[in-house]
């Protein structure tokens, strides 16, 4: 029994020094595993800027809405009377650019006279013409008569001011049909292309 009880002892004892061991290896290991891990030590250090840069364009987008006089009546209500109507140019432009806005003759004019031209096939023709807004405030609303012809030259170019936004901004356009015009029935129709420039 004495013998019996001295060997479960020894047992124990050697499990118990080896569990020692096992453990001083893990935490050896551990240690070393930190020391790998941990950042190297520095002699010193030096600064250097980074230049980052970009440069920023100008540029502007355009849209527009029809200007739809509706019936022109030549013999009674618009025998000496003008037949008036607007529509509207929209533009958004990069903040800090210089735009401007051109409106060409149209596809009918005659020299410096638009013309719209009756739908179908025939030749009459409805003069009428386009007007800058009275000033260079957005929406501003027209008046008639208009006192600036809108076109392409220098002076009749339509300059808002500069924008302090990239937001959009409308400007009216402001078309005048002239009175008594002789012109058959039918639907008359010209397309005038505007440009902003920047």
């Amino acid at each position: 029994m004495f013998i019996l009880y001295n060997y479960i002892r020894k047992d124990i004892m050697n499990s118990m020094k080896l569990s020692k061991v096992s453990n001083a290896l893990v935490l050896a290991s551990l240690l070393g595993v930190g020391a790998a891990m941990s950042p190297p030590a520095h002699a010193g250090s030096a600064p250097a800027n980074l230049s980052v840069t970009a440069s920023v364009t100008a540029n502007c987008t355009i849209s527009t809405t029809a200007v739809a006089f509706g019936a022109y009546d030549p013999v009674v209500a618009n025998a000496s009377t003008a037949l008036n109507g607007n529509g509207t140019v929209s533009i958004a432009c990069t903040k800090g650019s210089a735009p401007n806005i051109t409106m060409d003759l149209g596809a009918n004019a005659s020299g410096s006279q638009r013309k719209m031209l009756v739908t179908g096939g025939g030749t009459d023709v409805l003069d009428y013409q386009l007007y800058q807004p009275p000033n260079t405030t957005p929406n501003t609303a027209c008046t008639f008569p208009g006192s600036t012809v809108w076109g392409t030259s220098v002076a009749t170019t339509f300059t808002p001011t500069a924008p302090s936004s990239k937001t959009g901004r409308s400007y009216n356009v402001c078309g005048t049909v002239a009175a008594g015009q002789d012109v058959s029935v039918g639907s008359y129709q010209d397309t005038v292309v505007a440009t902003v420039n920047f």
